[in-house]
């Protein structure tokens, strides 16, 4: 075993309000005496369920939030960072699972955010220099990213891989990845993974988070487990089987996954005929029956989102008809969709499908406080009862509808955007990848409830990346390849990962 270069002994942090201060009035414990500790040289995974504290440690380590209770130990001397400046300094990087990025500053100014080269007297950065010297930067990793471009024209893929970028040039010891791999292809993942290797081999040590269990024994070499803000123990990589791990996070054996007791019915509630998504893509229709989970698959950049926002109105498309009830709707805007019970999950919980500032109750209500007002004035009675069911059907754990978004873990918060939807009695619910972040028991829950509102009649489009969700939840699947449909997969005999993938090159 490698010298151990990070210990994390008796964490405890209370609850804390969205500037990492314990709210007062409560005792309730995100982290309970956990140990946590990373030796040189190796890539230690982090699991546990969403809300089990694995963020909070972790913000903890990087400076964000200070620890209640506990010490951390790094290089053998005792550390009390104070902000994310302190920990970068001594070696601590951190790739958040949401992006922490500038969208108006270009990939180099991003880079080099903070520690900009600049000329005489400091004042103006050497722009050029920082453009070569990023180029260099991406090149020498296998990156092929303009450096002059803006954040926000990139893919979330390419976002994503500047973040590695960022963390690997600040010269880090410590690397905290939080679900580094989420928005990745498979061969941009095959090449992060080879960037990991390279690295263990330099010395560096890496924090992986992820909730992918099929990367977990390819990339790992010891696993610690978290369980309701408690270190329930590390094993070897050597020792992992997936029932043994299930079984530590959630401290019993998981059934059957995914759920699917629903029966499709004939009637259609939408139709999309000659659909453009792109004024050079070619055209492609769908179809949802009420009571009928279809799902979309296919690569990142396929699409599919686009599909997505263009039924919902979220953006321009360039041709073709949708038929929504049978109705054909000739302008469509999320207003007039969520007025006609079509909703909207994004895949971006952060940025589109929350008010992270807004508590939990509000949130929740955001899309039906028309059927809240009365006189001008929201009835809070209605409100808080509306938010108080969804937090007990979804289990959504938090101290109550008053506390805010951006306390929540990730999982947590993908329930409250789905709860805002749900709260809205949709009709015909498209969910863009409804599980990305979620621990395998909140996807469980999460399967469970799609199931309920098939049966209830609802109809839903699912856009996955999971194969496996994709096949164990949809009746029938879409495969999409260049803004485009290139299959339509009816029989389930033909739900398989291969025949799936087969389609999406």
């Amino acid at each position: 075993m490698s010298k151990t270069i990070l210990k994390m002994d008796h964490i405890t942090k209370f609850i804390f309000d969205a500037y990492g201060k314990p709210i007062r009035g409560t005792d309730v414990k995100i982290l309970e005496d956990v140990h946590f500790d990373v030796c040189e040289s190796e890539v230690h995974i982090l699991i546990g369920e969403n809300g089990a504290g694995k963020s909070t440690l972790m913000k903890i380590l990087g400076g964000i939030i200070p620890q209640d209770e506990g010490t951390v130990e790094l290089f053998g001397k005792e550390v009390h960072f104070t902000n994310p400046k302190q920990a970068e300094e001594m070696g601590v990087g951190f790739i958040h699972q949401e992006l922490n990025l500038c969208p108006n500053l270009s990939v180099a100014e991003n880079l080099f955010l903070g520690r900009e080269i600049t000329g005489k007297g400091n004042v103006f950065s050497k722009k050029k220099q920082m453009c070569d010297e990023s180029r260099q930067m991406l090149m020498r990793l296998g990156f092929d990213i303009d450096p002059n471009v803006l954040v926000r024209n990139l893919s979330t893929a390419q976002q994503q891989i500047v973040e590695i970028v960022k963390a690997i040039s600040c010269d880090s010891k410590i690397i905290i990845m939080d679900e580094p791999t989420a928005s990745l292809t498979q061969t941009e993942i095959d090449h992060l993974f080879d960037i990991i290797r390279s690295m263990k081999k330099q010395g560096i040590s890496i924090i992986y988070i992820s909730h992918r269990f099929e990367e977990l024994k390819e990339i790992g070499d010891r696993l610690t487990v978290l369980r309701d803000g408690c270190y329930v123990g590390t094993i070897d990589m050597a020792d992992f089987s997936h029932d043994k791990v299930i079984s530590m996070m959630v401290g019993r054996t998981l059934g059957q996954m995914y759920t699917c007791t629903h029966t499709p019915q004939k009637e259609e509630v939408l139709r999309v005929e000659g659909l453009k998504i792109g004024p050079h893509t070619e055209p492609l229709n769908l179809h949802v029956n009420k009571g009928e989970v279809v799902g979309i698959g296919g690569l990142v950049g396929a699409g599919r989102t686009e599909v997505a926002k263009s039924v919902f109105g979220a953006r321009k498309f360039y041709g073709g008809k949708i038929i929504y009830k049978g109705e054909e709707i000739t302008k469509p805007t999320p207003k007039s969709m969520i007025q006609k019970g079509l909703m909207y999950l994004t895949e971006d919980r952060k940025i589109e499908g929350l008010v992270l500032r807004m508590n939990i109750e509000q949130n929740i209500t955001l899309a039906s406080l028309s059927e809240m007002f009365k006189n001008g004035y929201i009835r809070r009675n209605e409100e808080e009862k509306a938010s108080d069911e969804m937090i007990k059907n979804l289990n959504i754990v938090c101290t109550s509808g008053e506390q805010l978004a951006n306390t929540l873990s990730g999982g947590n918060q993908q329930k409250v955007a789905l709860a805002k939807w749900l709260n809205s009695k949709p009709m015909l619910l498209i969910l863009d990848e409804p599980t990305r972040g979620i621990d395998v028991n909140a996807k469980s829950e999460i399967y469970q409830i799609i199931d309920d509102l098939a049966k209830q009649g609802v109809a839903i489009l699912m856009i996955s990346s999971e194969l496996p969700e994709l096949i164990g939840m949809s009746d029938r699947i879409y495969v999409m390849r260049r803004g485009t449909i290139s299959a339509e997969l009816t029989d389930r005999e033909e739900f398989k990962q291969e025949t799936i993938l087969s389609h999406t090159i």
